[in-house]
């Protein structure tokens, strides 16, 4: 198969179960900001060490991609069915609590505002922290015009406190201290 099919030249793309719409769609952007997390995942994945942090952003990228196909899926119209996509899995979300309380026990308590970086680890789980963010924002625009499932919110929620919680911990065990932000002086 080829990568390319020329269909996309002119600024228009396909959408799962049919339909074409401009590149710059609502929807596009949503699963396209997704897209782009499950890339900075991948990235933040070569700066872990081998552990539980990796192994769970390695399994989390399974659920973004999930997530993405679910809102490359417009609902039905037109006479057209939605085609099936995977569920993504709605225990996730508690999973990650978890794991964000698992994190917390091991970190010094939180007195203030931070700045990302740290080791080279941290800084790329702050950088996915905050394509996450983006990522949340832009479905939740989709959502104000189209159905989008209540478990897509809260999983890009949910994680994003969780790759907070995963770049606190990875700097910590880097011996990397948290930077926190002061106030600019007069």
């Amino acid at each position: 198969m080829k990568i390319y099919t020329r269909t996309g030249d002119a600024g228009q793309t396909s959408l799962f179960g049919g339909g074409r719409v401009s590149k710059d769609h609502i929807r596009v952007r949503a699963y396209g900001s997704v897209d782009e997390l499950n890339a900075t995942f991948g990235w933040a994945v070569t700066q872990l060490p081998d552990g539980p942090i990796r192994d769970r952003l390695l399994l989390l990228q399974h659920d973004l991609f999930t997530l993405g196909a679910d809102l490359a899926t417009p609902p039905p119209a037109d006479g057209r069915r939605r085609p099936e996509t995977p569920d993504l899995p709605t225990e996730r979300v508690v999973e990650m609590e978890t794991w964000i309380d698992e994190a917390d026990e091991e970190l010094p308590a939180l007195r203030a505002f931070i700045l990302p970086g740290g080791s080279a680890a941290g800084a790329a789980l702050h950088l996915a922290r905050t394509v996450c963010r983006r990522a949340e924002r832009d479905v939740v625009s989709l959502s104000e015009v189209d159905e989008v499932s209540p478990t897509v919110l809260s999983w890009l929620n949910r994680c994003a406190d969780l790759l907070f919680a995963f770049a606190r911990l990875a700097n910590h065990r880097h011996g990397a201290p948290d930077v926190e932000w002061r106030k600019p002086t007069d």
